[in-house]
Parts: C-alpha cells; structure tokens; sequence
C-alpha cells in the first residue's frame, strides 16, 4: 500500500491482518523500524536465524511505515533477508509514503533497493491511497463546523 500520511493505509494494513487472522492464517503486524532494530539486535546477539525463522512461520507479515526513515546499510541488508526468506513461500504487506521510486530514501544502496522493490512486486497487488489526508479532512471539517455554529 502506498500513498501519503493519512490516507488509510495502516487501517487497511491492520484490516487485512484482522481478515487473514480470522481466516486463521497466521499474521504478524510489525513497524518497519522495530523490525530492522529487532534484527540487528539478533544479529549482535548471534540469534539472527532464529529470529528469522519466527518470522518465518507467519502466513502473513505486515511491515508498516516503510519510507519513513533511511535505513542503514545493515538494517537495510537485515529486512532484505527477511523479505528474501519469505519470497514466494509467505505473503507480506507494506504500507509506505513512499512511491517506489522514492524507496532509494530508505534503502540507499541502489542494488538492493532494486531487488527489495523487484522481489515485492512480483505476484504483488499495488493499492495507492492518494494523497488525501483524512485526519487533515476531519480537521477541515470540525474546524468549519465550529464556525458555522
């Protein structure tokens, strides 16, 4: 899922999960900044296989909030791993701000960023969100309502 802040997309994400999960798939719902630094912390404490290998056992990996930060070089090779053991075994499902030609903010090394974008939208079904805010749109809204009142 991609579009900008406020247009649905954590909702929709948290919404398939709930789908999925009371389809009895297994599903895991994860911001992508605390899975990079939960990976690199597996990583440091040499558990990084196994920590892979929980993730591994989710039908359905929902990574929110990618784009919102650059990821190092290692963060970054981390969720690659991650996303690279799950390629066309589990599903996954990102909500970003990002469109995927701005996705070399948050991976910046070129190569990987092409092969993270190539494995993710192999098979993917891509909804864009807009660029609507609706918490902007409900502000909109009251703040007008006060003044007709």
């Amino acid at each position: 899922m991609i579009g900008d802040s406020g247009t649905g997309k954590s909702h929709l994400l948290i919404a398939l999960g709930a789908e999925a999960a009371m389809a009895e798939y297994r599903v895991k719902y994860v911001l992508a900044a605390k899975l990079v630094n939960e990976l690199v912390e597996a990583a440091d404490e040499l558990i990084l296989n196994k920590t892979i290998a929980r993730y591994r056992r989710f039908d359905l990996l929902c990574i929110d909030e990618l784009g919102y930060m650059e990821l190092d070089k290692r963060g970054a090779d981390l969720l690659f791993q991650v996303l690279t053991d799950r390629e066309e075994t589990a599903s996954v499902a990102i909500a970003s701000n990002e469109s995927f030609g701005g996705w070399t903010k948050t991976f910046t090394e070129p190569r990987l960023c092409a092969a993270i974008v190539d494995r993710l939208t192999f098979n993917a079904t891509i909804i864009e969100t807009g660029t609507s805010s609706y918490r902007m749109a409900q502000t909109r809204a009251r703040a007008q309502a006060g003044e007709s009142a």
